[in-house]
């Protein structure tokens, strides 16, 4: 993938960063767009791993299947710079791979990192811990969050509140091109989604009709009102735009694209 433009980047990141700490990720936002910034150059390689996680002794789980790609790397071993080839992991997409990092973060050795009480904190205690060998790697995240002013991030978020009528449906992130673009509602074994705020982020055109209530790309679909939303089914949606839908039921999220 081409290389983009900060603002490109951080804007590329930043919904699904604020969706994997939504759910209860330990880490700063502002941390960890910092740290995909200086991990990639700022670049989002189509095996997703903005964290340089290597493959390692682990076993995989519900956000990693065991893909693997070998790159080009640098370490600091005795104080002396190095280049070596290692096997890195290769995810599905960015939620994938944040989730991924969220579970090594729950090794006892990172446990200073996630009681850190600030991003400056928490990006010193990263290098303390061993997540990298660089010595300048704190100071560089920190320098990082300072010039693209990514504390504007760490705000608190809330747990969306579910519509009318999914009170009791499970939340659901909707990927679209490895990206969270939004959530859906799991109801009776159908995911629901704003039609305007999905569709729209598909390029799909959505209007009205009388019968159904909703078109897409010019197709009645099935809709039901709630309060000032209204949803369709994501798989149906999926088809009026033209997209490919995958449920990936070991992450549950809803892939699209």
């Amino acid at each position: 993938m081409a290389k983009l433009t900060r603002a490109q980047f951080i804007k590329a990141i930043a919904p699904t960063i604020m969706q994997v700490r939504l759910e209860g990720s330990p880490m700063y936002a502002s941390l960890r767009i910092a740290q995909s910034i200086l991990e990639t150059g700022g670049v989002i390689h189509a095996w997703n791993n903005l964290g340089g996680i290597k493959v390692g002794s682990g076993k995989p789980n519900a956000y990693w299947q065991g893909e693997a790609v070998v790159k080009g790397t640098w370490e600091v071993v005795d104080g002396r710079s190095m280049t070596t080839k290692s096997a890195f992991r290769a995810y599905r997409s960015l939620y994938h791979f944040y989730k991924d990092l969220d579970r090594l973060l729950e090794y006892p050795r990172y446990e200073p990192v996630r009681r850190a009480p600030s991003p400056e904190k928490q990006a010193t205690m990263l290098q303390s811990c061993g997540y990298a060998t660089d010595p300048a790697y704190a100071s560089k995240l920190i320098s990082l969050i300072n010039r693209y002013r990514l504390k504007a991030y760490d705000i608190e978020v809330s747990a969306p509140v579910r519509p009318l009528g999914f009170e009791g449906s499970s939340v659901i992130p909707i990927l679209y091109l490895g990206g969270v673009i939004g959530t859906g509602y799991l109801k009776e074994g159908t995911t629901w989604v704003p039609v305007q705020e999905i569709g729209g982020s598909l390029g799909a055109t959505v209007g009205s009709c009388v019968v159904q209530g909703v078109t897409v790309n010019g197709m009645e679909l099935q809709s039901v009102k709630a309060g000032a939303l209204r949803l369709v089914k994501v798989r149906e949606l999926a088809d009026a735009a033209g997209i490919e839908l995958e449920w990936d039921g070991k992450a549950r999220v809803v892939m699209l694209g």
